[in-house]
Parts: structure tokens; C-alpha cells; sequence
């Protein structure tokens, strides 16, 4: 016979005392009976009551929310977004912490990670156990800072702009987002309807006075005639496959980092925040600290903002490597680099491409991968080329120690780590690890 179906628990409350952050916005709870809770709106030593959003009787865990605030931490503020909290917003997850309460939250999740993931110590990973914040947004508690160049907005099925909840499809309708850049804001697309879209992204270019809209329709739908504050492009995701199509202007952007312009065409990647291309670089380059002749590998290059960099300072008798997975990415590094004839652009995935280059040996290596990690694949391919020193730049604290443990089997340890708040009010955090063969001494 089989098992009866689990009943679900959404809507239970448990008053709970709430221990440590865990990785992904949330503290973790314990009911009286044992159950864990993963609880997001709390701080670490709040006694709060929590209201379960996921599970069923037999899970694991279960997510929750805390409804009410009993006992609270000395590091809560009143939420500055009116649209945050318990089932709204879910763009943000710390904006009822103070700004340097958010920064030791990640701080702790980092120092987690590295320890059950990789079994390092802050002090073995040549890490000061601090979250660094970007220039300029150091701000007191209760000031957001306005950061987010690139922001995709919902849209719910009356044409109302909105963000998505969090963990749902559903749409937060909201008249102003607190941390996008100015440049955004000043598009207006929450001030207009949007019939017929599915999402519409605004970007802000960093350096340049470029702005652009990408819409995505929903099946069938008609593009509107988009009239905004500025002269902006406007691009279009086909609903078929995906790709992107200029309707109106530039296909392109202009971004400004380490003194150079780099092209990014149809939204493709480039980091969010404004300061963050310039802090990456210094961080990279600095531990790096490459020379004249060097022989680089820049992996997951995108538009080839480490790779320009890397180029710059190896000098004509140096050269670069490049390798990124999207077409569109690749065109733009090629155009990028064209004054760096030592530099040459791979298109496909690493794990494939990287064999196929018959590089034996390399000087640096510079990976910038996505949220999942590079993997034990590539890791110990890279290992097996000797290089000098590596940076790995990583925007996920769980894949950064997962590979930093491959790295360890493979032969190489962590020189020093450094860690930078790059999108604040958010649980994301970006690290920069500098490795180098374990026989080497600090």
C-alpha cells in the first residue's frame, strides 16, 4: 500500500530562538521538537516567532519566515524599503540589519563555508575574517546605497512593474527600487505599464552615459512603443529562443574599468555594481602581481575584462588567453582586445576548450566562474600547468571552498583571500582567492 501523502505545514508558527546565519539570506531555528528552520526577516540571538513558507511533515527543514519580532538584536533597524518583509520583495535579504551587521553576517557565512567545505580557517586561507565594503557605500544605518546598474523588473500580467518574491513567480508591485543606480531610476519604467512583458531590464552603464531596455514579451504579445525620461536603446529577447535583437539604437553598451572602454553588447555580463569591476581588477592584479613576458590563461572571460588587464601588464612579449562559453561575450572580448595582438578569444565551455589549446605550461591563471564553480575537472587541469599564482574570483563563498578543496588535492593552497560587499542588502557577497603551489611559503 503506498505511503500516505505528507501533510503540509505552510502557515504553521513556532515561536523559536534563532542561532547562526546560514548561507542564503536565513538563520537557522530549531522548533521544541527539533524540526530545523531555515528562517529569513531574522538576526542571529532574535527570539521571533516564525510562520513556515515551504514544507511538509516528513522534510528535513523548512523555510520560514519570522511574522513577529519577540526579543530583537541589537543590530536590527526598521526595514528603509517599503516593500521588503515576510512575502514581498524578495530581492533583498538584510535590509532589517545594520550595514556593518550585514557585513559580518557574510563575513561568518564565508568563514563557514571555508571551514566545512574546504577545512580552512580564516588564518589558513590568509584571510583578515572582514567583508570589505565598495568605495562610497559605507553609509550609517537606515541610508541605502544606490548601487544596482542592472535591474530586471517583473512584470505581472496587468502590466504592473514589480520584483519577484522570493523563492516564487509571483510579483511584488513596486513604484521605486531603494538600491538601484540612479541611472536607472531616471528610465522611469516603474512609472509606465508594460501590457504584454514579461520582464523588462534596465541597465545604466558604468563610465558612459549609455542606457538600454530589454524586454522580454510574453507569447504573442506586441512590443509597446517605449517613450522614457532619456534617450535609451531597446533590445527585445525572442520569445522562440532567446536571443536578443536590437529594436532601437545601440545593441551595446559602454562600461569603464581599469581606464579602458569595454563594449558590452545585448545585456550580456558585466558586474553590477558600479565600483566592482575596478575593485576586481586591483584585487586580481594585486595578487597576481604579474610581469613582463607572463603567460596568462583569463577563464570565463566574458567581455574580457581581466583578460584587457592581464594584457596590459604582460606587455608585448606576454600574451593571454581568453576562454567564454557565449557568443555574444566572445564577440565583444575579440573587439575589446584588438589592440592586444598577444591576446587571443576561445569560444566554449572551459572543461571542453582548455584541453584542446595543447598549453602545457602557464604563468597566471585568472577564473571568474559562474555560481556553480569551476569544479574538480578544471581545477586539477589547471593545477596540472604549473602556474605561478591563480585568482579565482568567486561570487558564491560554497563553490569558491568546494574548489578551494579540489585546489588543496591538487596541490595548491590559498596565499590570501580578500572579501568585498558588492551588492548590499543582499546575502551575496564576492570573494577574491589568490593561490599558489603549497610548498611556497607566505
Amino acid at each position: 500500500m503506498p505511503n500516505a501523502p505528507e501533510s503540509s505545514l505552510v502557515g504553521e508558527e513556532y515561536e523559536v530562538e534563532v542561532g547562526p546565519v546560514a548561507h542564503g539570506g536565513h538563520c537557522i531555528a530549531r522548533t521544541a521538537e527539533g524540526r530545523v528552520l531555515f528562517v529569513r526577516h531574522t538576526l542571529p540571538g532574535e527570539r521571533v516567532v516564525a510562520r513556515v513558507t515551504e514544507g511538509e511533515a516528513g522534510s528535513r527543514f523548512l523555510r520560514a519566515d519570522a511574522v513577529r519580532i519577540l526579543d530583537a538584536s541589537k543590530d536590527r533597524i526598521e526595514a528603509p524599503c517599503r516593500f521588503a518583509g515576510p512575502g514581498r520583495c524578495g530581492g533583498c535579504d538584510w535590509q532589517h540589519a545594520k550595514p556593518g551587521a550585514q557585513r559580518r553576517l557574510k563575513a561568518d557565512v564565508i568563514a563557514e563555508q571555508l571551514q566545512r567545505l574546504a577545512g580552512l580557517t580564516p588564518q589558513e586561507a590568509g584571510w583578515d575574517g572582514t567583508v570589505v565594503p565598495a568605495e562610497g557605500d559605507k553609509l550609517p544605518a537606515g541610508e541605502v546605497p544606490q548601487w544596482r546598474t542592472r535591474v530586471q523588473y517583473a512584470i505581472d500580467p496587468g502590466g504592473r512593474v514589480g520584483l519577484r518574491r522570493h523563492r516564487s513567480h509571483e510579483v511584488e508591485p513596486i513604484d521605486h527600487c531603494m538600491i538601484a543606480a540612479p541611472g536607472v531610476t531616471e528610465l522611469g519604467i516603474e512609472k509606465r505599464q508594460w501590457p504584454g512583458m514579461a520582464t523588462v531590464e534596465a541597465i545604466a552603464a558604468t563610465g558612459s552615459q549609455d542606457r538600454q531596455v530589454v524586454l522580454t514579451p510574453r507569447p504573442g504579445a506586441r512590443l509597446p512603443l517605449v517613450e522614457l525620461d532619456r534617450p535609451v536603446s531597446v533590445l527585445r529577447v525572442s520569445e522562440k529562443d532567446g536571443s536578443v535583437h536590437r529594436v532601437h539604437g545601440r545593441p551595446f553598451v559602454r562600461e569603464r574599468a581599469d581606464d579602458r572602454t569595454h563594449r558590452v553588447g545585448n545585456g550580456g555580463f558585466w558586474q553590477v555594481h558600479p565600483k566592482a569591476a575596478d575593485t576586481l581588477v586591483r584585487a586580481v592584479m594585486q595578487g597576481l602581481l604579474p610581469r613582463k613576458g607572463d603567460t596568462a590563461l583569463d577563464l570565463y572571460c566574458g567581455a574580457g575584462l581581466f583578460a584587457g588587464a592581464l594584457a596590459d601588464r604582460v606587455g608585448e612579449k606576454g600574451a593571454v588567453l581568453g576562454i567564454e562559453s557565449g557568443k555574444r561575450a566572445v564577440d565583444d572580448a575579440r573587439h575589446n582586445l584588438a589592440d592586444f595582438p598577444r591576446v587571443r578569444i576561445e569560444q566554449g565551455k572551459v572543461e571542453s576548450v582548455l584541453p584542446r589549446t595543447g598549453i602545457t605550461e602557464v604563468d597566471l591563471v585568472v577564473l571568474d566562474p559562474p555560481r556553480a564553480g569551476a569544479g574538480k575537472q578544471t581545477v586539477h587541469h589547471l593545477a596540472g600547468l604549473a602556474p605561478r599564482r591563480i585568482a579565482y574570483v568567486a561570487c558564491d563563498p560554497a563553490a569558491l571552498a568546494r574548489d578551494l578543496a579540489y585546489f588543496a588535492d591538487a596541490g595548491y593552497r590559498v596565499r590570501t583571500l580578500r572579501a568585498f560587499d558588492l551588492f548590499p542588502m543582499t546575502h551575496h557577497v564576492e570573494c577574491v582567492a589568490i593561490l599558489e603551489p603549497a610548498g611556497k611559503g607566505r
